[in-house]
């Protein structure tokens, strides 16, 4: 009888709740805007010729080699970071070697490192969801292959400063040090460059978020060029599909589109960060397009919330199931108008829980 391998049958699944998204999208961290116009005139002007052939990234990967002041050598378009994540796991980790992780953070680390067969080490956050370099670098030994950051952090919203990640490169030569930069768009600091001193750090980052094309599953990683002819053996050379390259040169070349719209997240951020401050919950200060709020110290009163939430609605995310997150939930922010009605929301949601302004929460 045919059966999967061990560690496939045994492997965490995830399920996104993506069923039934009916409202105001502030639970995925999209981009609740939309793509550039510019995008949406590529689309319109691609023809039948272009879905009939096959896909050629590499024209497309010089372009964004330029834009990101790297080599075309040094990049490698994927689907999406998830790929980026999975193609560094078949290029390093063989059954028994080591991947660290730092939790509560994105769950595609551990499903691609224990797919592959390695050991996963959790090296937990600290209790207010601060990186911790010497909890890090206690946990590295021989067998570790790869370290996998996302900076900033998702769902914290915390980073890693970039000192701490080059100490991290340095303990562990022989690991690929993944630094998952999906959310750089709304902190603006980067480690693309230190790849040319630190040959194991890989930089990964997406169209997801701030660029507005989820839908179209587009990401990029960036490494020494070396490694890179590596990954590239174990990477499909059809693996991004024509209209995400159709439409990536558009994406990128309108930044005013993009600055504005993230201008007016972080405005956003802020906006929301003072309401709960009002409001007397705890929150982390987050340097991504999302906040982490503890709502309560249940699981039960964070579903209450996102239910209350959704009635009006809006959709948040529930993620008291990470690790240290019971009774947190992770709200999205958009441009003015969805702020607006989100504002309108959380204290229509605030009053039907009970919260008062100023209360102590935990």
């Amino acid at each position: 009888m045919l059966k999967p391998r061990e560690t496939v049958r045994t492997l965490p699944s995830y399920h996104p709740p993506l069923a039934g998204r009916q409202g105001l999208r502030l639970d995925f961290n999209e981009n609740t805007l939309g793509c550039s116009p510019r995008v949406l005139d590529c689309l319109r002007r691609l023809d039948l010729e272009q879905l009939a052939k096959y896909p050629e990234r590499e024209r497309v990967e010089a372009k964004l080699a330029d834009f990101l002041g790297v080599t075309a050598a040094e990049v490698l378009l994927t689907n999406g970071i998830d790929e980026a994540i999975h193609l560094l796991c078949e290029t390093y980790l063989d059954p028994g070697d080591e991947a660290l992780i730092v939790v509560p953070t994105y769950s595609m680390y551990r499903i691609y490192a224990m797919a592959a067969g390695a050991e996963l080490v959790s090296v937990p956050l600290s209790e207010d969801f601060q990186f911790c370099l010497e909890a890090v670098r206690s946990r590295i030994t021989e067998r570790t292959r790869l370290v996998a950051i996302a900076n900033p952090n998702n769902p914290t919203g915390t980073i890693v400063p970039p000192e701490d990640l080059r100490e991290i490169a340095r303990n562990a030569p022989a690991a690929a040090l993944l630094v998952d930069e999906a959310y750089f768009e709304f902190f603006g600091r980067t480690m693309l460059g230190t790849h040319r001193d630190f040959p194991n750090i890989f930089v990964a980052r997406t169209f997801s978020k701030a660029y507005g094309l989820a839908g179209l599953r587009a990401g990029v990683l960036v490494g020494d060029a070396e490694q890179m002819r590596s990954v590239r053996r174990v990477s499909s050379p059809y693996n991004v599909n024509a209209v995400a390259l159709a439409c990536l040169p558009a994406a990128i070349s309108d930044q005013a589109y993009l600055q504005q719209y993230v201008t007016e997240v972080l405005e956003a951020r802020s906006a929301l960060e003072r309401t709960l401050a009002v409001a007397g919950i705890q929150f982390w200060p987050s340097h991504a397009n999302f906040v982490l709020a503890r709502i309560g110290s249940s699981a039960a009163e964070s579903a209450a919330f996102v239910e209350q939430m959704r009635k009006r609605g809006i959709l948040v995310r529930d993620r008291s199931a990470d690790h240290g997150c019971q009774g947190c939930v992770r709200i999205t922010l958009g441009p003015r108008a969805h702020t607006q009605r989100l504002l309108r929301a959380l204290q229509e949601t605030f009053e039907a829980l009970g919260i008062t302004q100023g209360a102590s929460r935990p």
